[in-house]
């Protein structure tokens, strides 16, 4: 069967795959998705002399149904969402370099998804392979199975396979955003800074870090404290150039480092996590105080290690909102500061290379072994969310390294299973294998985007490493990003990875990992320097996947139920760890016959003379964009679907009375709930 069969029902109008080059096959009991991309070679552009930029932002919330990835087992199918699981698109263009940042509330970027997009936009858009950056917030608290192996598709999520129609939805709600950023493309100026951000986050596995040579060092000592964590947020500025020359904001990119679990793993709905509060903060503010609408989107830095510092057992949406507009409001005053350093003469440059350690493990002197290992750390989960008993028990123990032997290449590791029965069981060819490695000159910053979690001190390594070859061209800051473009689970640093906590555990090619990334890093950041045009594009000529397939997202649904109120609205107050909330049950037609990606619900409030208005609050518009409206499926019905509304957080108008409306969506009409104060 062909995927275009699975995914006819799937409004996709931007591309279609070839069925004859992308085919599911049954293989023993297995379905299984076999597919290639090739690329064009990449073609030089004319020279643009003015800066040119455009943003654009898309929903990716799926319907109910779909594993959540990051907390794997632990993890819990979405039954709604608290808020918007979305993409943000920054397309930037100068000289002969074009290029998008996409930042995606998802745990990872994905190799599956970078080249659909790529092929999608090719001919519609001057951007090549190279220029497309898929980057996440890794929130564990959105869907997986888009992923580009089978080991991270099964053991990511609490169920198991890749889903087809659910990647393809993604990649093409991505092309349209990028396609949208590109038609709407202006002059433009642009400016990046940093700023440090302190008390917001923990170094979750600080015995492993302290154990770095770097970190030891006795001149640190008075700052080990504060060493622990990546603190420093980076936060690109575009503005739009009008005839006169009078800038307007725009857009807002940003990379910070922090984990996406604030909110617990016990949890079923779809949420972006700290981040919603962190880009919804940003975008207020800037609404509020100067008056123009933006685009806010948020990638990871080097987080492997670092977690919110939430109140200890208060994981959850109170925490995770105090964390997250507390971040937004120190980047909200950066976003400002740059006001001040708009420039329209920001020199581009990107490169990209797919490493394929099936044939070159050895870089610089510095050897990976070839066959993968998990460690029995990983299974013991990370500190703030561990996995009850076992975690207690060695080997799976947090700090219980197995005795050094020198002709390990695996170090210290306890490989689950051992290392003869563990590849019976995993074979190799269900692990990363190709490392898309990707930097992006902007300006005298350079963004590495890397397909790994990375720890605070590996990334100061791979940065140091990628500057020195990166000065040379006018760079003097470099960031590195985390989860870009594939998820290809953890680096620690040598000393960390000796002592086998979970970062270890999850580093899967041994103690040697950071220093052949750093290898690797550098490497391409020397090519690049030689490559004419600043573009330089060492992809894989035949990109190919072979993916066991497991369908979750269903075919959209026709169902008709007329939309009617379960119950009356009740009020429920608040306690130490959730807001206030009004509720409503109502029916409705089955989950798949509904747009989720489309606005649901808003709070309309009553004036004075009687007439009905959407609400807001503090300045926000209190609907299902923000972060106070919860959607969740409750089950099957006599005469349709129950689905659960909340608004936490409420606040009146006085003497106004206040309803639920929910918006067209679909086949359904309009419809709101008797008023209520």
């Amino acid at each position: 069967m062909s995927v275009g069969a699975i995914w006819q029902n799937i409004e996709v109008p931007n591309f279609a795959f070839d069925p004859d080059s992308f085919l599911l096959e049954f293989v023993g009991k297995d379905k299984r998705a076999k597919f290639s991309f090739t690329h064009p070679e990449k073609v030089e552009l004319p020279s643009e002399q003015d800066l040119l930029c455009g943003v654009a932002e898309v929903d990716l919330t799926p319907p109910p149904g779909m594993p959540k990835a990051g907390y794997s087992s632990n993890a819990h199918d979405g039954n709604g969402f608290r808020t918007r699981i979305r993409a943000r698109i920054f397309y930037l263009r100068h000289q002969k370099t074009s290029l998008a940042i996409v930042q995606c509330d998802l745990l990872g970027g994905s190799a599956v998804v970078q080249h659909l997009v790529a092929k999608a936009v090719e001919e519609a858009t001057d951007i090549p392979l190279a220029g497309i950056m898929i980057g996440a917030t890794h929130t564990h608290a959105a869907p997986g199975q888009f992923l580009g192996t089978d080991f991270y598709n099964r053991f990511a999520s609490n169920h198991s396979g890749f889903d087809p129609a659910w990647t393809q939805f993604i990649s093409n709600s991505i092309a349209k955003g990028i396609i949208k950023a590109y038609e709407n493309r202006t002059r433009a100026k642009i400016a990046i800074g940093t700023c440090e951000i302190w008390g917001l986050t923990r170094n979750r596995s600080l015995h492993p870090h302290v154990s770095n040579e770097t970190v030891k060092d006795k001149r640190l000592e008075p700052q080990r404290k504060f060493h622990s964590i990546n603190p420093k947020l980076h936060l690109l500025r575009i503005d739009s150039l009008d005839m006169n020359n009078k800038t307007s904001p725009m857009g807002a990119a940003i990379i910070f480092s922090v984990h996406g679990t604030g909110i617990s793993m016990r949890d079923h709905l779809y949420h972006s996590d700290v981040w919603a509060y962190i880009c919804g903060q940003i975008k207020h503010l800037v609404s509020k105080n100067l008056g123009h609408e933006i685009v806010v989107g948020a990638m990871e830095g080097t987080h492997a290690d670092v977690a919110p510092a939430i109140v200890p057992g208060q994981a959850g949406f109170k925490e995770a909102k105090r964390i997250g507009k507390s971040v937004g409001d120190e980047a909200y005053e950066l976003y400002c500061s740059l006001g001040k350093s708009l420039s329209d003469n920001a020199s581009l440059a990107v490169a990209f290379r797919e490493l394929n350690i099936d044939k070159i493990h050895t870089i610089g002197g510095v050897s990976i072994p070839d066959r993968p290992a998990v460690g029995a750390a990983l299974v013991a989960g990370a500190k703030e969310n561990t996995t009850p008993i076992i975690n207690q028990v060695p080997p799976f123990r947090a700090g219980f390294p197995r005795p050094h032997r020198e002709s390990d290449p695996q170090g210290s590791k306890w490989v689950i299973g051992t290392r003869w029965l563990q590849p019976i069981i995993l074979p190799k060819s269900s692990f990363p294998r190709v490392l898309p490695l990707q930097i992006m000159r902007i300006g005298n910053y350079a963004i590495c985007g890397l397909p790994f979690e990375i720890t605070v001190e590996s990334g100061r390594r791979i940065a140091e490493k990628a500057m020195s070859e990166l000065s040379s061209l006018g760079v003097d800051k470099t960031v590195v990003s985390s989860v870009a473009n594939e998820y290809s689970g953890y680096v620690a640093t040598k000393e960390e990875y000796e002592l086998q906590y979970y970062e270890g555990g999850h580093t899967l090619y041994g103690p040697n990992t950071q220093q052949f990334l750093a290898n690797a890093v550098a490497d391409l950041a020397n090519d690049l320097k030689s490559s004419p045009n600043g573009v330089l594009q060492d992809a894989t000529e035949t990109r190919r996947f072979n993916l066991k397939v497991k369908e979750f997202m269903r075919q959209k649904g026709n169902s008709q139920v007329e939309r009617t109120a379960l119950s009356e609205v009740r009020f429920f107050d608040p306690n130490p760890s959730v807001e206030g909330y009004y509720e409503l049950f109502y029916c409705d037609v089955d989950p798949n016959s509904l747009d989720w990606n489309e606005k649901m619900v808003s709070i309309q409030s009553q004036d004075s003379d009687g007439k009905w208005e959407f609400a807001e609050k503090n300045g926000y518009k209190v609907d299902d964009q923000g972060w106070d409206i919860e959607i969740t499926h409750q089950g099957v019905e006599a005469n349709g679907h129950k689905y659960r509304v909340r608004w936490y957080d409420p606040a009146f108008k006085l003497g106004r009375k206040h309803r639920f409306y929910l918006h067209e969506n679909r086949n359904q009409s309009e419809w709101w709930s008797d008023p209520f104060d």
